[in-house]
């Protein structure tokens, strides 16, 4: 353990580089704890805490821009894959569309303060045509604050995260052990809560080729799309309703109790649509189902879109 706390005194702003440039790029290693820690151990050098500072938003600036680059590539497709690899919840990308929708990339000043919304929202302001130099500006911004906070408090508090790097040295392995077991727990309780959520909302789904068969029939499903409405404006599956369960002032369209009703979203295991699924049925309509896949399976197997941003026919 003492060469540990050794390690982080001599060398802790390449350490700071590397764990916020790996968290922000979306693994599941907090950043925040670790800038804390290291503004406390430099709190009585102001160049070495500007330092720190400026490496820190450069890292964080660096991951953004990937993701940026990514969406503006990929498009909104990549959001899902964000929340898988950061272990974030599944409702994560219908959470950020709201969000994002609603500020715009202003949204990026607070993103970093939100657990799974950081990454995402890099990702999401590629895919909507935010602009880089306003993408800069106020990720830049973001990531400023961001760590800022961090090391302000590390030196607010700098005695007393300089006592419980001496008491860790004091444990030796038994300290290195503890800083083990809580990140295990700490990763073991994010993959447990995602499991949970996905389990609770186990129940039939219907395919792309079933609903595309369906709206080919006499019985038209009532088709609900629940992601956000910015969303929704630029592409859509033929006939849907927009409901944005995150939107006050959102209504849902008159159901008959007996009409087939079919919800999709753009969420890993179509954790939104299998929510409001659930909501429906407890208000009696019974024959209502998730799209299995959601709108990007809808596109992947080549069938219609409608909205700002498809193809024309």
């Amino acid at each position: 353990m003492d060469f540990i706390v050794a390690l982080v005194r001599e060398y802790g702003v390449g350490i700071v580089f590397l764990n916020v440039l790996i968290e922000q790029l979306g693994a599941p290693i907090p950043a925040y704890p670790v800038l804390m820690v290291t503004g406390a151990i430099h709190g009585g050098s102001l160049p070495q805490q500007l330092l720190l500072i400026a490496v820190a938003v450069l890292a964080a600036l660096i991951a953004d821009g990937v993701w940026y680059a990514m969406g503006r590539r990929y498009g909104r497709r990549v959001l899902a894959r964000v929340c898988k690899i950061s272990l974030s919840p599944d409702s994560c990308v219908q959470n950020t569309e709201s969000l994002y929708g609603r500020w715009g990339a202003k949204s990026l000043l607070i993103a970093k303060f939100v657990p799974g919304f950081a990454s995402i929202a890099s990702a999401l302001a590629g895919a909507v045509g935010t602009t880089p130099s306003r993408f800069v500006l106020f990720d830049g911004l973001g990531a400023l604050l961001w760590v800022g906070s961090a090391v302000l408090l590390g030196g607010l508090f700098s005695s007393t995260v300089e006592d419980l790097l001496a008491v860790l040295a004091q444990l030796g392995q038994w300290g290195l052990l503890l800083l083990g077991l809580v990140f295990a727990i700490f990763i073991a309780r994010r993959w447990w809560s995602r499991r949970q959520v996905i389990r609770s909302l186990r129940m039939e789904r219907l395919t792309v080729d079933e609903l595309n068969d369906m709206l080919g029939g006499d019985d038209l499903p009532v088709i609900l799309d629940v992601r956000a409405g910015t969303a929704f404006e630029a592409s859509h599956i033929p006939g849907a309703h927009s409901y944005d369960p995150h939107d006050k002032g959102a209504r849902l369209p008159a159901i008959d109790p007996e009409a087939s009703v079919i919800i999709y979203c753009a969420c890993p295991n179509e954790v939104s649509a299998a929510r409001m699924a659930q909501l429906l049925r407890r208000a009696g309509i019974q024959r209502v189902r998730p799209l299995l896949g959601g709108i990007d399976a809808w596109v992947d197997a080549g069938y219609q879109v409608q909205g700002s941003s498809a193809a024309p026919a």
